[in-house]
């Protein structure tokens, strides 16, 4: 785990080695869980899961609770979506589908004060209930908010260079699955998807955007690593809790039949 002085996004920035997962059950025990082990962060999904705002409320409250990043998977780009959860206090947004400059542009607006179009209230978590001025507010916030533009549509490796160049936008995170669909694959670790990751790393590196991945094994990780990856979502709460369940119950079966 790493040093909690800081924020996520100075952590993310400088390319320190960050271990998160996300989170799809609506629930703060499962986030609690994470944090007691040390995970760096964790990604709250509203895209794929039941999650509602009430919901990704009280999972920030537990990453803070805990000391550990809490970022959101948003539904979507509107700004709507992106300022509902960084007013609850989340320390970024992965936004899906980022496949133009332009998208890119706009999401990087919504959370931003003083360079974007962010709607302004600090009687709010990420305001600390109102207890800054104004410009303190504005200040903490438009330095702590991470922006992360998930690359996922063939047509947006077109675009890297430009997605890239939007000032404000802090990293990318290489979307293999919905690639791997897109690509007509349906098996991970396909020519195409290995292709367009190495195309979406090669162009990160380019211009010093820090890299964030999915990753399903630790074998996976190392390659990801090798390629410049320094954030890694490891798996989802819904997949460690059907995975050690099946363990469980496969052990005690195994016995008890013997």
């Amino acid at each position: 785990m790493t040093d909690q002085t800081q924020t996520f996004r100075e952590k993310l920035m400088q390319k320190q080695l960050l271990f998160g997962s996300f989170m799809k059950i609506a629930h703060t025990m499962p986030t609690e869980i994470l944090g007691t082990l040390g995970y760096d962060f964790v990604v709250i999904d509203e895209e794929h899961a039941p999650i509602n705002r009430e919901s990704t409320d009280r999972m920030l409250l537990a990453c803070k609770a805990h000391g550990m990043g809490g970022l959101v998977r948003v539904q979507n780009g509107a700004p709507s979506s992106i300022l509902s959860v960084i007013d609850c206090g989340a320390d970024g947004v992965l936004v899906p589908h980022v496949d133009s400059a332009g998208k890119a542009r706009e999401i990087v607006s919504a959370a931003r004060y003083r360079s974007g179009t962010r709607g302004y209230s600090a009687t709010t978590r990420a305001g600390d209930f109102g207890s800054r001025t104004i410009a303190a507010h504005l200040d903490q916030q438009d330095r702590s908010i991470a922006v992360i533009a998930m690359i996922e549509d063939p047509h947006a490796l077109e675009q890297l260079e430009e997605i890239l160049a939007v000032d404000g936008l802090d990293a990318v995170f290489i979307g293999r699955g919905d690639l791997t669909v897109a690509y007509g694959e349906t098996k991970g670790g396909s020519a195409p998807v290995k292709a367009a990751s190495q195309k979406i790393a090669e162009a990160a590196r380019a211009v010093g955007k820090p890299i964030c991945v999915m990753t399903g094994s630790a074998a996976d990780a190392g390659d990801l690593a090798q390629l410049g990856a320094t954030a890694f979502i490891v798996s989802s709460d819904q997949t460690f809790l059907r995975n050690a369940a099946a363990s469980a119950l496969s052990d005690v079966r195994e016995t008890v039949t013997k």
